[in-house]
């Protein structure tokens, strides 16, 4: 996984609450269970007025001119801010596969549902939890910049804006570890290969006949 330090860029507002995970990636998307090629099926149903599938070149639907990812300002946004209760609704993992393949890093939200909030971590993606004023504060500055940027030091645990804001978030020390180190479950366990490699080798001589 990408290590997450300190990442500074464009904001996308997503004004919402309760942003449900069918809206992040519509279910006719989970026939595919790679995990790349999800991003410009994001928000699907509000980014277009026509209806997709995986079949349908995304680029030949109409875009809703409305939607806040389709507005050039916020081109190229790899932070992305919203509501409470983020990500509820069912557990698939493609909701995070599409925020992270869109380009997304972190998404901001007074709070998250539990299935997604784990389920980021375990893809290096950052959900991070503000108050609600705080929150707020940030949309309010967003609203009045065209290019709204933010600084989220993960190691400070700080978010920073460009007119001098700065919040203090809290984050599970291990997971913060795992984030900083761009380690998933995986690339934990393969951290003890050598470890592993040498219990195989005496189990081997302490039981051949489990490897006959």
């Amino acid at each position: 996984m990408q290590p997450f330090t300190i990442v500074t860029g464009k904001v996308a507002p997503l004004d919402r609450a309760n942003v449900d995970t069918d809206a992040i990636i519509p279910k006719q998307y989970l026939k595919s269970i790679k995990k790349t090629g999800f991003g410009p099926f994001l928000f699907d149903d509000w980014r277009y007025l026509d209806k997709g599938d995986l079949d349908i070149d995304p680029a030949t639907r109409r875009k809703n001119a409305d939607f806040v990812l389709n507005k050039p300002q916020h081109a190229g946004s790899t932070i992305l801010i919203a509501r409470e209760n983020f990500g509820c609704g069912s557990s698939r993992e493609h909701a995070v596969w599409a925020l992270s393949d869109y380009g997304f890093r972190a998404v901001i939200a007074p709070g998250f549902a539990d299935i997604f909030f784990n389920n980021s971590f375990k893809n290096g993606f950052f959900p991070l939890a503000l108050k609600d004023e705080e929150v707020e504060a940030l949309f309010q500055e967003s609203a009045a910049s065209a290019d709204f940027q933010l600084t989220i030091d993960l190691p400070a645990q700080t978010v920073s804006t460009p007119a001098g804001l700065k919040f203090a978030f809290e984050i599970d020390p291990f997971r913060k570890d795992c984030l900083i180190r761009g380690l998933d479950e995986i690339g934990l366990t393969l951290q003890h290969a050598d470890d592993i490699r040498a219990y195989e080798s005496r189990r081997r001589e302490a039981a051949p006949w489990l490897f006959a």
